[in-house]
């Protein structure tokens, strides 16, 4: 029946992390899915265990399935799918990524719940982008959500308190939370004027503070030179359009003088404070 797990076979995993990034909605600067799909260019043993179908959980006009030829001439359709994938990055990881569906979400979230407590993932992480007020001439700030106090004080700085429409990545982290997963969600901020173009350093951010907080092993040096080039590009493109550099500007001006100001009401704090 499509919206269940189709599995060729569980495998066995020592204490593993679940990396959960859908694309759709909340991914601004395709942030979540390309950091995903660079995790799985460098997992080791990588095995694709079990899919869930989408076939009759999406709008086919909206997600298309894709066509092309398969190496012996025939031509195959490749239907949506949410897929998993296993392997080791110093210690093993369970990936998961697909398009958001459009339809039968608590079926969906309650799927990967499942292979969560099959595996016996204990820390689970959901990996996204969102538009912000930031320049793209500054380090790309990663802010995160919790379900738990103790994952909270780990991941720090967290994104401030929202309330309105949300994603399915939401949706299944506080479905992990509540079947006791330790979970959190780790947003790239993305600067809003680019957010609809792939953006290698959010991609980068995102990875390095994954690697950080799950203690995973990552070679980040091939994204460098995209990110050098990414840089130069959006750079060009504003040199055409005059009065969107200006509000950039403003934006890189305003970003850095809070950094300033920050570290001088800092530094002025340790001054006053006596010597011990």
């Amino acid at each position: 029946m499509p919206g269940v797990l189709n599995v060729d076979r569980w495998p066995e995993l020592h204490e593993p992390i679940m990396v959960v990034a859908l694309s759709g909605w909340v991914d601004a600067g395709v942030a979540g899915s390309g950091a995903v799909s660079a995790l799985r260019e460098q997992l080791a043993d990588a095995d694709e265990f079990t899919t869930i179908d989408l076939t009759d959980h999406m709008d086919l006009q909206q997600t298309r399935p894709n066509a092309h030829w398969s190496d012996d001439g025939e031509r195959v359709i490749d239907w949506p799918e949410i897929t998993f994938v296993t392997g080791t990055l110093g210690r093993d990881v369970v990936l998961v990524s697909g398009p958001e569906p459009s339809l039968r979400w608590p079926t969906v979230s309650e799927s990967i719940v499942e292979v969560a407590r099959t595996l016996g993932v204990r820390d689970a992480f959901t990996l996204a982008g969102m538009p912000s007020l930031v320049s793209h001439r500054r380090p790309v700030p990663v802010l995160a959500t919790a379900t738990h106090h103790s994952l909270a004080q780990e991941i720090a700085p967290l994104r401030m308190a929202y309330g309105g429409p949300t994603g399915l990545q939401t949706i299944v982290q506080r479905a992990l939370g509540d079947a006791g997963v330790r979970s959190a969600g780790l947003w790239a901020q993305v600067p809003q004027y680019v957010s609809g173009s792939p953006s290698p350093p959010a991609v980068r951010a995102l990875l390095r503070r994954l690697a950080e907080v799950a203690r995973l092993e990552l070679d980040l040096r091939p994204l460098d030179a995209r990110c050098d080039a990414y840089a130069a590009r959006v750079d060009a493109g504003l040199a055409t359009r005059p009065e969107v550099q200006e509000v950039v500007d403003r934006i890189d001006r305003e970003q850095g003088a809070s950094t300033d100001d920050l570290v001088s009401e800092i530094e002025l704090f340790l001054r006053q404070q006596p010597g011990e």
